[in-house]
C-alpha cells in the first residue's frame, strides 16, 4: 500500500511529461539533428558534416554581431523596463483612489499585440508623417524632419522605446505583487525606530522585494533574447543589417537563404543562449531561497 502511494505522484506527472517531451524534446533534437548536415531545401542536397556547423558559427562575423546586437538589447531595455516597471508599480501601490483605473491603463501597452505596437511606433517616427518630427518641431527642438528609421542610432532608440513601453506594465505586475506581499507591519515599526524614506527602501522593500524582481528579470530576459516581430515589423534588420538580432539572423537563415542546416545550428546557439540566461536566474533565485 505504501509502495503504490509512493508510486502515485509519478503517475500522475507522466502525461504532463510526456506531453513535454513531445513538444519540446522532439523539436529540439530534430533541430540538433538537421544542424549536422549541410542541408538546403533550395536545392535539396543533404551531406553530413557532423560539428561543421557549430565551428563556422565561431569564425562568422555575422553571427557574433548578431549575438552582441542581442545582448546590448537585452542589457538595455532591462534596465530601463525594471525601473520604469518599480515606479509604475510603486505609483499603483501608493495610489488610494483611482487604482483600478491606474492598474487598466499601465496594462494597455502590454495587452497591444506586438506587431500592432510595432506599427504603431514606426508610423509615429516615420520620416515624413510621424508625430514625433512633428511635435518636436513644434517645439523648435530639430531643424528639420529626423529619418528615425534609417539611422542605426536613432532607429535603435526607437526600438528601445518601443520595447519598454510594450513590456515595462508586464515587470510592474510581477514587482506591484511583490509590494503587495511585503507586511506593512515592517515599515511601521521602522518609523517608530526612525528610519527614513531610504532606510526604508534599502532595508525593508528591496532586500523583501529582490526575488520578485529576479523572477520580473527571467521572464523578460527570456523575451527579450527572443525578440523578434518587433524588430522584423520596424525595420526588417535594417538599416543596412545594424538591427539584426541574433533571431532575426537565424529566420533569415532559414526561411530566406532555405539553409536548413546552418539555421538549425544557428537555432541550437539561440537555445543555449536563453537556457544558460535562464538557468543563471535560476541559482540566483535558489540562493535567495536558501
Amino acid at each position: 500500500m505504501v509502495g503504490a502511494n509512493r508510486k502515485l505522484p509519478y503517475l500522475l506527472l507522466f502525461p504532463a511529461l510526456a506531453v513535454m517531451s513531445l513538444v519540446l524534446l522532439v523539436p529540439l533534437g530534430y533541430c540538433f539533428y538537421l544542424s549536422l548536415f549541410r542541408y538546403s531545401l533550395g536545392t535539396g542536397l543533404r551531406d553530413f558534416v557532423g560539428l561543421s556547423n557549430y565551428i563556422s558559427l565561431l569564425g562568422d562575423q555575422r553571427f557574433m554581431a548578431s549575438v552582441f546586437r542581442t545582448l546590448l538589447f537585452v542589457s538595455v531595455t532591462l534596465t530601463l523596463e525594471i525601473a520604469v516597471g518599480f515606479g509604475l508599480a510603486v505609483m499603483m501601490h501608493s495610489l488610494v483612489r483611482g487604482r483600478g483605473m491606474l492598474r487598466a491603463v499601465v496594462m494597455i501597452p502590454w495587452a497591444v499585440p506586438t506587431v500592432i505596437a510595432a506599427m504603431i511606433w514606426g508610423w509615429m517616427f516615420n520620416d515624413r508623417l510621424g508625430l514625433a518630427n512633428r511635435l518636436l518641431g513644434m517645439a523648435g527642438l530639430i531643424p528639420g524632419p529626423l529619418v528615425w528609421l534609417a539611422d542605426p542610432a536613432l532607429t535603435w532608440t526607437v526600438i528601445v522605446m518601443a520595447e519598454v513601453w510594450k513590456t515595462a506594465p508586464f515587470a510592474a505586475l510581477i514587482i506591484l505583487a511583490g509590494l503587495q506581499m511585503i507586511p506593512i507591519e515592517l515599515y511601521q515599526a521602522a518609523e517608530v525606530d526612525g528610519a527614513g524614506a531610504f532606510q526604508k527602501f534599502r532595508l525593508i522593500t528591496l532586500p523583501l522585494l529582490w526575488p520578485t524582481i529576479l523572477l520580473a528579470l527571467l521572464f523578460r530576459t527570456i523575451d527579450a533574447l527572443r525578440v523578434f516581430d518587433l524588430i522584423m515589423v520596424m525595420t526588417g534588420g535594417g538599416p543596412a543589417g545594424s538591427t539584426e538580432v541574433l533571431s532575426l539572423y537565424n529566420y533569415k537563415t532559414l526561411f530566406s537563404h532555405l539553409d536548413f542546416g546552418y539555421g538549425s545550428a544557428l537555432s541550437m546557439a539561440l537555445f543555449l543562449l536563453v537556457m544558460s540566461f535562464s538557468l543563471l536566474y535560476v541559482r540566483l533565485m535558489a540562493r535567495r531561497a536558501v
